[in-house]
Order: C-alpha cells, then structure tokens, then sequence
C-alpha cells in the first residue's frame, strides 16, 4: 500500500501542483497539528511539544501511505519507547540524575541510550510496527531530558493528541491513511 496514491485533498494537492502542492499540503497541516500540540501544552502547563513529534507529522501529511505513518504503529511505538527509556534510566541507575545536558555524557548514559534505543528498534520489529520516531522518544527519556512520571504521561498524551489530529485531519481531507493494518 506503500505506493499507493492517498488521494483527497493531499493527490490532488499533489496533481495539481506537483511536490510544491504536496510540500504547501504538508507544510499547512505539520504547522496547525503542531501548533495545536503547542497550545495544549501551554495551557495543560506540560511538555506536549518535544522533537520526535516533527517526525510524526511529516510523516502524517507527507508520506501518508507508509506503514511507518499508520497510527497503529505511532501508538504502539511510542509507548514501547517510552517503556525502554525508563527501563534502561532505571537500570543503569540514572531515575535521579539530572539529564545529559546539566551531568555531561558518562559510560552509564551511553549506555542507557544506546541499550533503548537498541530496544525499542527490536521490540518494534518483532510487534511488526515500523516507526522511526521512536527512537527519537526513547532517546530523550534515556537522556533525561522527560524523566517524571508527569512528564511521560504528557508525552504519552501529546503522541495520541497528534495521532488523532493528524488522522482526523487527513481522513476530514479525504486522505485514504490506513489506521490500523
């Protein structure tokens, strides 16, 4: 289904303009579902806007059709990213140290990151859920830049508020995604 046209709103975008359309299609929408993630987080005073959600939404509206955009595997890969970085914050006993950026890289968080990251990429090939950001959540958990429990829960929120933005939208354009197979 990869190669599949996603007709709607983005096909005809594309048709009639060729990839200007298809970039000013995903430029609109990765501006308003991101902004929309934005604001949330402004007004839930939480961290609903972190960089493995740009590739989310490129995804969604550029690329729509890959197995990587289905919102089965954004769902399920971001949970497993976020199951992997705490794990392995927890295992190379990093739960309480200040993240990367305030400690300084050491052995145990390269450790952690790669061991997470390493995790979630296995994990996810044998849940046969293809998800590239992934791997960029797992990294910031491992790193220790969202560590809390209020802070992963936000993540968790913010991955299925975009999923549901970005799907919702595409499907209100006419966007033939797939959702779950």
């Amino acid at each position: 289904m990869t190669g599949a046209s996603p007709g709607g709103a983005l096909g005809a975008a594309e048709k009639r303009a060729g990839r200007a359309g298809a970039g000013m299609y995903a430029f609109s929408l990765c501006l308003v579902v991101l902004a929309a993630a934005g604001l949330a987080g402004l007004l839930l005073q939480q961290p609903y806007l972190f960089p493995s959600l740009g590739p989310v939404v490129m995804l969604y509206f550029d690329s729509p059709m890959q197995e990587s955009a289905r919102p089965r595997n954004t769902l399920v890969g971001h949970a497993v990213a976020i199951l992997a970085g705490a794990t392995c914050l927890a295992v190379f006993g990093l739960a309480d140290h200040p993240s990367v950026v305030q400690e300084g890289i050491n052995g145990m968080r390269i450790g952690a990151a790669a061991l997470s990251v390493s995790l979630t990429a296995l994990f996810l090939r044998l849940l046969a859920c293809p998800h590239p950001p992934a791997g960029a959540t797992t990294l910031i958990i491992s790193l220790g830049l969202l560590t809390s429990a209020s802070e992963l829960a936000s993540v968790a929120a913010a991955v299925v508020l975009v999923t549901v933005l970005g799907v919702g939208v595409n499907r209100l354009l006419g966007v033939r995604q797939p959702l779950w197979s």
